[in-house]
């Protein structure tokens, strides 16, 4: 027993005491979230991270000259017998129904002012209080968040476990492979002029365990990139990493469903129907423009190049003279009155995914006014009609382009309207507010224009279908879709993972397709290629954002609302002060030179 403490044992924390507890002697520590003097006597709100619970000391009490001195966020103990607050009870607090009569008080620690107050309404800029996180914290909405994603974190390891799961690590000093992010690189002591490379994924570790026979593999795995910052992005960040060796994608699935499910039953108390929806890639882009799709609307995308393909209207003739060009629609219903203004801010949306603009007519009389309607003859008015089977007053919104340019653009506006219309709400209440769906059979490879070269959509370790390999030999790399999948949530991606390779001769001619050569090959993936070598068994796997999911589920802002210290949108620790400079002896030791000043 702690020796400050001299005996005085907490009983309860601050969320636990009810009705039944009335008469109750108890114990209670925390911090003073509010105190109220009324004269007569004195109430104070003590807080910790189970709840709040109102003390009340009379003025006639011996403590109450002690307690009057309390104010907020001071650290204290009390004892004191629970009382029914009978027809003043608080209906909005779980602990409302009583209060506690102090008869001892123990004042652990005063504390200062605090910076800002510690509500969740609180008026205060981000900066500060990530500056002063561990009082931010003490906020019960960001509490909540954190002991919400231990909860999952818990129900994750139940479900893994109870498949036989193994709960491995894997190295967080190891050689710089970059997988499209950029690596943190460690430097060296000992070898002076080399580096280490911090993981942006134990990728290639936990394949390395399933050529080492542990056949089922998961891990809450810290990993690190080096890039640009989002909302939905930090430098370091926590994966739920898993790989099986001798399965099927729909072995991988069903376990992931059987995890998310169990996590929105226990935690949100909504019961997810299985097996969740499958949809191919293609399907999604040609439905809703991106490969993660929020089904909870409709407001689909509509090819029609046909019936346009002979307009007057040059900007679509002229695109669709292209080889692979095409115009996409949407029809956006009457409910949503769209004024010019609100078309030119959705245009700016367009043109922010690529798109040169964003052409619209609109439905009046059972015909089409307005916009490009003028260009259109009888006959495409009556085609578009048809296809999409408008109500009177709807908008139809055009993106004619390259199909990946007027695809993406176009389910970009599509979602745009969503939120502006808040059709999809932040907060899950029921599994109508939830829509999951797998992703699957993604292409292999994307061409880059810019570097006139193919790369791996997802990784270089992924395996394609099985009838697809002839293709690499005749070079339709464009033809070739991989045993991929990703699983999106109300449209943002909860992760995804694929079948890998595990034939060195197949990895080889991956690696080939890709233009990395075998002296390349050898020098960044040896340690997997001749691990790939020694009978390694067919193995999969896939890898969730736990952050990510943990903001959805929460409905927060940002990850930073649910990651206990996290870095600014420029990669800094506010709290900490890092990145900061070091003394130059260590850089001495480490053989590096600094060419920026410390001004």
């Amino acid at each position: 027993m702690s020796e400050f403490l001299n005996g005085f044992k907490r009983t309860h924390t601050c969320g636990a005491l009810r009705a039944e507890d009335v008469d109750k002697v108890v114990r209670l520590m925390g911090w003073v979230q509010d105190y109220r003097n009324l004269g007569g006597f004195l109430f104070i709100v003590l807080r910790d991270r189970y709840g709040v619970t109102q003390v009340r000391v009379d003025a006639d009490s011996p403590l109450y000259a002690q307690a009057a001195k309390v104010r907020a966020e001071w650290c204290i103990g009390v004892e004191g017998v629970v009382l029914s607050r009978g027809k003043d009870a608080n209906k909005k607090l779980a602990t409302g129904d009583i209060e506690v009569e102090m008869r001892e008080l123990r004042i652990f620690n005063a504390s200062e002012t605090t910076p800002f107050a510690i509500h969740d309404d609180v008026d205060a800029a981000e900066a500060l209080r990530l500056k002063y996180r561990y009082i931010d914290l003490r906020r019960p909405c960001l509490n909540r968040n954190i002991v919400l994603r231990s909860q999952i974190t818990r129900v994750i390891r139940r479900v893994l476990e109870s498949h036989d799961f193994l709960d491995l690590e894997t190295p967080v000093l190891g050689k710089s492979t970059p997988e499209g992010a950029r690596d943190y690189l460690v430097p060296s002591r000992v070898q002076p002029g080399k580096f280490y490379a911090l993981p942006q994924s134990p990728q290639l570790f936990k394949q390395l365990y399933m050529c080492a026979g542990f056949d089922r593999y998961y891990q809450i795995a810290r990993c690190f990139r080096d890039e640009d910052l989002r909302l939905d992005r930090q430098p370091e960040f926590t994966q739920i990493d898993m790989e099986m060796s001798f399965i099927d994608p729909e072995d991988i699935q069903a376990i992931c469903e059987e995890m998310i499910s169990t996590i929105f039953a226990e935690i949100l108390g909504i019961h997810l129907p299985r097996p969740f929806k499958r949809m191919t890639w293609d399907e999604a882009m040609d439905r809703y423009g991106v490969d993660a799709p929020d089904i909870r609307f409709g407001m689909e995308l509509h090819d029609v190049s046909d019936i346009v393909r002979k307009s007057e209207f040059k900007v679509f003739s002229s695109v669709l003279s292209e080889p692979k060009g095409t115009v996409r629609a949407i029809c956006v219903p009457a409910s949503v009155k769209l004024s010019r203004k609100d078309i030119a801010s959705l245009e700016e949306v367009a043109k922010t995914y690529g798109a040169k603009g964003l052409a619209w007519t609109k439905v009046e009389k059972s015909t089409l006014e307005g916009g490009i309607a003028k260009f259109l003859t009888p006959l495409e008015i009556d085609g578009l009609l048809k296809t999409f089977a408008p109500e009177e007053g709807s908008t139809l919104l055009f993106v004619s382009d390259r199909l990946n340019v007027a695809r993406n653009a176009l389910g970009r506006v599509r979602k745009e309207i969503a939120v502006r219309n808040a059709w999809v709400p932040k907060l899950m209440r029921s599994v109508e507010d939830v829509g999951l769906v797998w992703i699957t059979d993604f292409p292999m490879f994307e061409w880059s224009d810019e570097d006139n070269r193919w790369y791996a959509m997802h990784h270089p370790f992924t395996a394609p279908r099985p009838g697809d390999w002839d293709k690499f030999d005749s070079g339709e790399l464009d033809k070739v879709y991989a045993m991929a999948y990703d699983l999106v949530l109300n449209g943002i991606e909860l992760g995804g993972g694929s079948i890998r390779i595990h034939n060195i001769q197949n990895q080889q001619k991956v690696f080939k397709a890709l233009g990395i050569g075998e002296d390349e090959a050898r020098a960044k993936f040896s340690f997997l290629l001749d691990a790939l070598s020694f009978g390694a068994p067919p193995h999969g796997g896939l890898a969730f954002g736990l952050d990510r999911m943990v903001m959805l589920l929460t409905g927060a802002d940002s990850l930073r609302d649910v990651i206990a210290f996290p870095k600014t949108n420029k990669a800094a620790d506010l709290m900490t002060e890092a990145p900061s400079g070091v003394d130059p002896k260590q850089l001495d030791e480490l053989c590096i030179s600094s060419n920026v000043s410390d001004d």
